[in-house]
């Protein structure tokens, strides 16, 4: 079985971890963006037009020929009109799409249902894929991230306990590099309409924890700029490939592997 170091609260490694056997699996991107399109859509709010927009007019149409009123034989198109002692308004056009004031022609439908569906095996297969890719360099660096030490990242299990964000900040220094850390510390102005919709700016996904329950650190690292957290038994494919590209530079804790092996083997 591969093997990786384990660094302690320093910094520096203090011994090595046997992986799990799904750290040397393939990486299938096919699966990935299916699994990441699923909970994405999962999280889309509907949207729709009220049904009867354009459609609250008193305009109709006279259809028959041989009647007083009828619209035939008149030299324009025979579609809902509005009718009777309406001055400038009489035999104006509504109701119909093409017409000022009409209806829309194929608007937006609150009852769609956008939700798209995985099978649970799927979706296992899936987590495994990209947990395998935190253990490729070459997936990790075409993401951007700037580490270039062993793969995958194992801390030991007294960092759970940390509860303060610039503790946590230095350590991951010391074990992922500076640079890393003020890659995803840099923040952007979004360009766009999404400046005026509350997302104005931008940061890089940075380095994502994952932990082996709710503790002090997952709790601590919410402050850090770019850096997400996940415990063994809730972290899923849109944490682990942000835009359904997998190699997301992930930190495990020694107790994370065991929970993650329980779950996934």
């Amino acid at each position: 079985m591969a093997s990786t170091k384990v660094y302690g609260m320093d910094g520096k490694a203090t011994g090595d971890v046997e992986l799990p056997q799904f750290f040397t699996g393939g990486v299938k991107l096919p699966l990935i963006i299916k699994a990441v399109s699923a909970i994405q859509s999962n999280k889309r709010q509907p949207y729709g037009t009220d049904p009867l927009a354009g459609a609250r007019s008193s305009a109709h149409y006279h259809g028959s020929r041989h009647y007083r009123f009828s619209m035939m034989n008149k030299e324009m198109a025979r579609i809902s009109r509005i009718h009777g002692k309406v001055g400038y308004l009489a035999m104006t056009a509504r109701v119909v799409v093409q017409a000022v004031k009409g209806r829309r022609g194929m608007p937006p439908r609150a009852e769609k249902i956008w939700t798209k569906k995985i099978n649970r095996k799927e979706m296992a297969a899936a987590i495994k894929s990209l947990i395998a890719a935190t253990a490729s360099k070459e997936m990790v660096k075409a993401r951007g991230h700037r580490y270039v030490n062993e793969l995958p990242v194992v801390i030991v299990n007294d960092f759970e306990n940390v509860s303060k964000a610039k503790e946590i900040h230095a350590l991951l220094e010391k074990i992922l590099g500076k640079e890393e850390m003020e890659r995803c510390s840099e923040r952007k102005v979004r360009a766009g309409r999404g400046k005026t919709r509350g997302r104005k700016y931008k940061v890089k996904a940075g380095p994502l924890l994952i932990f082996s329950k709710h503790c002090p650190a997952m709790r601590a690292s919410a402050a850090l700029p770019g850096v997400a957290s996940a415990t063994a038994s809730s972290v899923s494919a849109d944490i682990l490939a942000p835009g359904a590209q997998p190699g997301r530079l992930t930190v495990y804790t020694q107790s994370a592997l065991e929970e993650l092996k329980k779950r996934l083997e």
